[in-house]
């Protein structure tokens, strides 16, 4: 039996931590709960082993702080599993335990609260006042003052309480709590505790008197001793149901009977009925997976094609760890393929892992799964609630469902013997995490493919020049589709000239005649359409006419986008009222001033269209339009995509606006125009990979036009129509682009021609964030790493988000071991030099330089 264990806690502390088992026995890969710093862990074992921490100073004591708690009887975590997040934390530069709470969704399965307990300074405080009286030096009210001492003098004894306690004794809340903890007159720590998080559900159960109401009927229930109406009606009820029932469903159906509910409770104490608890039934999706979607049929009902065939059978030829690229443009039916790949690995008796990028996508997807692959088919995404997750998560271990289906975090799902990992889009930067750890979910998949052996397949029609390089180096194999299913033609695409229109029309427009002509047209013929205007809100920019001030939000450096009172929801997913002017980074809301704040003008001017102004513009313009929008104010939750995707597959919406979130993989056969507004304002970013991004964005929403039996057509609204990344959009030529791209890339030696890391330097303090810049900076001109070229130190393009000062630096290099190296030396630097971790951030293969 070991003696001591080392703990990986999700601290930003680049090391695992020795703690004493004193008689317990966990496994690495399990989860404990450890003391730290005052509070109170979960971390997962890494090692076993009998060494005693040694002492930093000779001669100095340790004292070895105990695991408090096992919370596994078993390892949750493999080592296959444990080898991959340890590579992630290496490749990554991100704290092991930071990666293995991100591996695994259990965060239900624990609770974390905040005591509080009297402090040293708070004893002063509380014997100063007894001595000579209580100092009222504060720009607290006299009653907060009193309450300050009232907690005081409740924690004297030493002991923690909960905030709850603490209000319930004192009348202090938590914000008084929290500034009494800075000022150091309370010492507040976190508590962890275990809770059961499965999800029940309360079913009610005749007892055997009741039982004979289901066979005799009425007449017997009132024989029963001083039973009324509403009680004789609820028992009739449950025996119509089988003498049991869902409370949640009999409750429904009795108060629309004018039954009140207290009456179950009058039951269940005369022993007339009992409560029992049972599993609370998932829907992997509510969209219709028996018939297909809007009367079409499931990918896994169609039979193959001659290309559909050779790609299935090079991806089943496949032997050993075989990274591929299936490049296949839009509508060529890369679907059919992944479902008949995972239908060979099943067969072969082993599991299959799917990733999308969008939660947005797994409904569809996940109806196609359901509808291929039946029970055996498990969902994991960040909009399960914690306990569906975790309940997920568990089904998953325990063999239950052997095809996953995810967003980036399910590249962990502990999935045994997987035969195949399928990343479609693949391109998509939602694939990259933007906080720690920032891991790229297409690259963590080809990674732990390699680990465990098997096929990756990665899918696009329009690939990352990353994965496309490596495919043209001959990393990837590379597996083409070069035409639509049943010889469907690829949409025309045209080019709109905004300038011409400005020039015909005298003024600006948010929709071109021409694109207004073909919709019109388009609803006519009883089709469907769809415009992507790829910015939220009404207008994104709000100034003054007078002045030139421009209401940007108070945390972040970004203009406040108005919002008018309309169809949307707030983060809790409550009914926004009234109109407001927002940050889509932050969530900082306010009024919507009638003056300048600066200048006292009325002349307030709103500039930019967002997806709001395009429905009601929409709306105006064909009012006998069934008219949805979908952006992040309308789709909040996984019922309100599932719910915006049947209506658009039923037909029961038939023109459709919206951000990029709907130019990802939909498959709606009634679509045959597509119109593209503003899209082309994202090439004048500062990021190199705006181009790529614009061509992808084009080229995926040109894909959802004509995928039925009708020819599609796309309107594009440009003010560049001479620019290449509209050329070859209009062309449909991915290679083209690629080629062109690639020769700017190589020139300017970014990424897939060098590796990148952004650097970031973070804090509320800009004095702070320049110190540190400049002792970074001051390091790596000493240190002149051969081989890597250092930009920098530069304001980040946002250079202050949530209250955040940001400055960052840019480090180019050939190779990525000697870019690993010194990143890793850098961040020593930083510890070395007593900078808090959370201060500098460590971006590998940076996605977003803004």
């Amino acid at each position: 039996m070991s003696q001591y264990c080392d703990v990986a806690l999700p601290v930003p502390l680049d090391r695992a931590f020795t703690y004493e088992l004193g008689g317990l026995e966990p496994e690495v890969g399990a989860r404990v709960m450890v003391p730290f710093a005052g509070q109170r862990l979960v971390g997962v074992v890494v090692k076993l082993h009998d060494v005693p921490p040694k002492p930093e100073v000779e001669g100095q004591e340790i004292r070895v702080k105990r695991v408090q708690q096992v919370l596994d009887e078993t390892a949750l975590l493999p080592d296959e599993l444990m080898e991959l997040g340890k590579w992630i934390a290496g490749y990554y530069c991100a704290p092991l335990g930071e990666v293995l709470r991100g591996m695994m969704p259990l965060t239900a399965e624990v609770r974390r609260q905040w005591v509080y307990r009297i402090g040293e300074q708070g004893r002063k405080v509380l014997n100063d006042a007894a001595m000579k009286g209580a100092s009222r030096r504060s720009r607290l009210s006299a009653e907060d003052q009193n309450r300050e001492y009232a907690v005081l003098n409740y924690l004297l004894s030493g002991e923690a309480a909960k905030v709850a306690t603490i209000r319930g004794a004192t009348g202090a809340n938590k914000a008084l709590l929290d500034a009494m903890a800075r000022k150091k007159w309370l010492v507040r720590e976190a508590l962890a505790e275990t809770r059961d998080a499965r999800r029940v559900e309360m079913v009610a159960v005749l007892e055997e008197q009741g039982l004979g109401i289901r066979e005799q009927g009425l007449e017997t229930a009132r024989r029963l001793p001083k039973l009324n109406e509403n009680q004789l009606a609820l028992m009739a009820e449950l025996a119509g149901c089988g003498g049991r029932e869902l409370v949640r469903e009999l409750r429904v159906r009795l108060a629309a009977r004018g039954v009140p509910e207290s009456t179950l409770g009058s039951l269940v104490k005369r022993g007339l009925v009992r409560l029992e608890e049972t599993a609370q039934a998932f829907h992997v999706t509510s969209l219709n997976s028996k018939g297909g979607l809007g009367g079409k049929k499931f990918a896994h009902e169609h039979a193959l094609n001659e290309a559909q065939m050779e790609a299935l059978g090079e991806v089943v030829a496949a032997k050993g760890f075989s990274p591929m690229l299936l490049y296949g443009v839009t509508g060529s039916g890369k679907t059919a393929v992944y479902v008949a790949a995972m239908q060979r690995a099943l067969a072969a008796g082993k599991s299959a892992l799917l990733l999308v990028p969008e939660i947005g996508l797994t409904p569809g997807t996940a109806a196609q799964m359901v509808a291929a692959f039946g029970g055996e088919v498990a969902l994991l995404h960040s909009q399960l609630t914690p306990d569906e997750r975790a309940e997920q998560w568990h089904r998953i271990r325990r063999g239950e469902a052997r095809v996953v289906i995810g967003t980036r975090s399910a590249v962990f799902a502990p999935l045994s013997d997987i035969g195949i990992i399928i990343v479609d889009e693949e391109h998509d930067g939602s694939y990259k995490q933007e906080e720690t750890p920032r891991y790229h979910a297409r690259d963590v998949a080809v990674m732990r493919a390699k680990l465990l052996k098997c096929t990756v397949v990665m899918g696009s029609a329009t690939p990352s020049l990353e994965s496309w390089n490596n495919a043209e180096r001959g990393r990837y194999k590379r597996v083409q589709l070069l035409e639509r299913v049943e010889q469907r033609p690829m949409p025309v695409v045209e080019m709109i000239d905004m300038r011409e229109e400005f020039r015909a029309t005298g003024q600006e427009q948010l929709f071109s005649r021409r694109l207004i002509e073909e919709t019109q047209g388009t609803l006519e013929r009883g089709e469907q359409a769809i415009i992507l205007l790829n910015r939220r809100g009404y207008s994104f920019v709000v100034m003054c006419r007078s002045c030139g001030e421009k209401l940007e939000c108070e945390n972040c450096a970004i203009s406040l986008t108005y919002h008018k009172p309309g169809n949307e929801h707030d983060l809790n997913g409550e009914a926004r009222v009234g109109q407001r002017l927002e940050c889509h980074y932050c969530g900082f809301r306010r009024g919507v001033p009638k003056i300048c704040p600066k200048c006292g003008s009325e002349h307030m001017y709103y500039l930019g269209a967002g997806s709001q102004q395009g429905e009601e513009r929409l709306q105006e313009l064909f009012p006998g339009a069934r008219i949805g929008r979908m952006d992040r104010d309308t789709v909040r939750s996984r019922g309100d995509m599932e719910r915006l995707l049947g209506r658009l597959h039923s037909g029961e919406i038939n023109l459709l606006v919206g951000t990029q979130m709907i130019a990802k993989g939909h498959d709606i056969h009634g679509v045959t125009l597509v119109g593209v507004v503003g899209a082309d304002f994202a090439l004048g970013l500062p990021d190199f990979r705006a181009s790529e991004r614009v061509f992808q964005l084009l080229t995926q929403v040109s894909g959802r036009a004509g995928r039925g039996e009708l020819a599609g057509k796309v309107l594009v609204q440009t003010y560049q129509p001479e620019h290449y990344v509209n050329k070859f959009a209009r062309e449909h030529d991915y290679l083209g682009f690629a080629e062109r791209e690639m020769y700017f890339r190589r020139g300017a030696r970014y990424p897939p021609f060098s590796v990148l890391a952004n650097v970031l330097v973070q804090s509320e303090k800009m004095e702070e964030v320049l110190e540190i810049c400049a002792k970074i900076g001051r390091w790596l001109t000493a240190r002149k790493p051969e081989g890597v070229r250092v930009l920098g130190p530069a304001p980040a393009p946002i250079s202050r988000l949530k209250r955040i000062y940001r400055y960052h630096f840019l480090l180019k290099a050939e190779r990525r071991d000697v870019l690993g190296g010194v990143l890793r030396e850098l961040l020593a630097f930083v510890e070395s030099e007593e900078i808090s971790r959370r201060a500098v951030v460590v971006d590998v293969d940076a996605m977003h330089l803004m």
